[in-house]
């Protein structure tokens, strides 16, 4: 087929779901920079992060409304298809304990299968009318809201902050909830558009996740970046790939068990899969590549799979083995169109392969589930919808290859080092007026002194030396030291101070001396104010030294 290619300029740069963010620097005139452009790729730590985080968390999604639609029914694979749920959990652990050991894997194993338990009590609940059951589901889910959005804020040391994880997880369990309360009610239309919402979610989750773990630990992945522009191609491909086969393989079991609303909503939901994909090509090789693609896209193979389950439906293997052909004619026509639209990058052998397989693993889905082999049907579907994502990979990497220049990122700068802090130099003596502040010396109306094995220091000279502000008032018998953006309160006979409004036990008690001058305990007030202090018990001098 030959197809002629919509050159690469800055209206194919408007789509949002394969190139975010980079229609504006595409659609300004070239000029000359001294920035320093880094080669793009989809293939970098980073990028695998999020890869690996789209497929399981995305496969969660699906497999959790799966297993609850499943087990409302009654269905003969309910129980296969909540193994394969908690086998989508555990399979989590090995990138886990692979980031923050087996201790952080286990916690996070004891958290996260414990919420797919929560959602099967709910489904349990609801089909029982169990008005309090579903009100113990609903407080145990949102236990593990709160519970899993501080162990990730925790684990990633802050970097993904606890409130923004508790609003991701919200939103997911609640397109959860709202995909089962629609199926209860028989609104499969409304079903499936949740379920594409929250199927969709799960990218942004894997982004703001993955982001915050290279952010976390740069070293660990080359100092890469998850969310470059080849990354969020790698990212959306991924989702358009993976949620067309998810979508396909429940559709072809509902129209199997000839349940025709829920397959009948299940089509349209893959149509809107369709014209997303439409727009994608669209957007990089036009309307003319667009059109091609849905002409092969849809005609031998989304309408072939229907086909396909009704050849198998009707034990009809002449019809069987006509479906087939006109699928293996789909892999040959899509490749090839892949092959051209890609200028070779993504060659038609490659992409022929990675078809066929695709198809066979479909079909196989299918075939073991109309045998009753519910266990390995969903294990082939767990297979099948993993090399979507390696689909994802393939194509991404031929289009970045093929654009290059579109996806570059301005290659980081060395800052300039770093000047070495001054360090600044305080020096006192017991029973000395003398007071030497680097190369300066002062005397002080009053001196430091040893009381009840506890060395004291006037807090005035101290504070002022060092360039704080520092004000008595009489009436409350307080002082008050600023110092840049702090400020420190002490009370005259008081154990207790304040830093910035927080109290602290300052351990000995604050007092005024005869000379009316505030001593505070030296090791205190250096432990606060992070000065390293050095003691010459010989001649009872203090050096306090602080880089500033």
């Amino acid at each position: 087929m030959k197809m002629k290619m919509k050159t690469f300029i800055a209206p194919v740069l408007s789509l949002s779901l394969l190139m975010p963010g980079i229609a504006g620097a595409a659609a300004a005139p070239q000029t000359s920079t001294s920035m320093t452009m880094m080669k793009a790729s989809v293939n970098t730590p980073a990028a695998d992060l999020r890869a690996n985080l789209d497929h399981l968390l995305s496969e969660h999604f699906a497999l959790a409304v799966t297993a609850m639609a499943k087990a409302y029914d009654g269905a003969k694979d309910a129980d296969a298809a909540y193994k394969a749920l908690d086998q989508n959990a555990l399979d989590m652990q090995p990138a886990i304990a692979s980031l923050y050991g087996e201790a952080g894997a286990k916690e996070f194993e004891r958290i996260f299968r414990a919420h797919n338990k929560y959602t099967d009590d709910l489904v349990k609940a609801t089909k029982m009318g169990n008005q309090a059951g579903i009100k113990q589901a609903q407080d145990n889910i949102n236990g593990f809201v709160d519970e899993f959005s501080t162990f990730l804020s925790t684990a990633t040391e802050g970097k993904l902050p606890k409130n923004a994880a508790k609003q991701a997880l919200k939103v997911h369990e609640d397109l959860v909830q709202k995909v089962f309360d629609e199926y209860v009610a028989g609104d499969y239309t409304d079903a499936y558009k949740a379920y594409r919402e929250g199927f969709k979610e799960m990218f942004d989750v894997s982004k703001a996740l993955s982001t915050a773990i290279t952010t976390q630990m740069p070293e660990k992945f080359n100092n890469t970046k998850a969310d470059t522009k080849a990354a969020d191609l790698r990212s959306a491909l991924n989702h358009l790939a993976s949620e067309h086969f998810a979508l396909s393989a429940l559709q072809m079991q509902e129209q199997y068990d000839g349940r025709t609303a829920a397959s009948g909503a299940l089509v349209t939901a893959e149509a809107g899969n369709t014209a997303d994909f439409k727009a994608a090509i669209a957007s990089i090789y036009g309307n003319e590549g667009a059109n091609a693609f849905e002409k092969i896209w849809v005609t031998d193979h989304v309408n072939a799979q229907s086909d396909y389950v009704k050849a198998v439906k009707d034990n009809d293997a002449t019809a069987r083995a006509a479906v087939q052909k006109r699928i293996d004619g789909f892999t040959t026509e899509f490749a090839t169109f892949l092959d051209s639209a890609t200028a070779g990058n993504l060659p038609k052998s490659a992409a022929q392969q990675a078809l066929t397989t695709h198809e066979n693993q479909v079909q196989k889905v299918l075939d073991q589930y109309a045998a009753g082999s519910y266990d390995a049907s969903y294990t082939t579907n767990r297979e099948g919808f993993k090399v979507m994502f390696g689909v994802g990979q393939a194509l991404g990497n031929a289009i970045v290859t093929q654009f290059n220049d579109k996806f570059q990122e301005t290659a980081p700068t060395m800052p300039a080092p770093t000047p070495a802090p001054d360090m600044t130099t305080v020096w006192m003596k017991l029973n000395s007026k003398m007071l030497k502040i680097n190369d300066k010396t002062t005397n002080m109306d009053t001196t430091p002194v040893l009381w009840k094995n506890t060395t004291y220091i006037p807090l005035r000279f101290l504070s002022e030396g060092i360039g704080a502000t520092v004000k008595w008032d009489k009436k409350a018998q307080q002082v008050t030291v600023m110092a840049g953006n702090d400020t420190l309160v002490f009370w005259v006979n008081n154990t207790v101070m304040e830093v910035n409004g927080t109290k602290k036990n300052v351990g000995s008690t604050v007092f005024v001396n005869k000379d009316g001058r505030t001593q505070v305990p030296l090791r205190f007030i250096a432990e606060l104010l992070q000065w390293n202090v050095k003691w010459a018990q010989k001649d009872g001098s203090i050096t306090l030294t602080k880089a500033m």
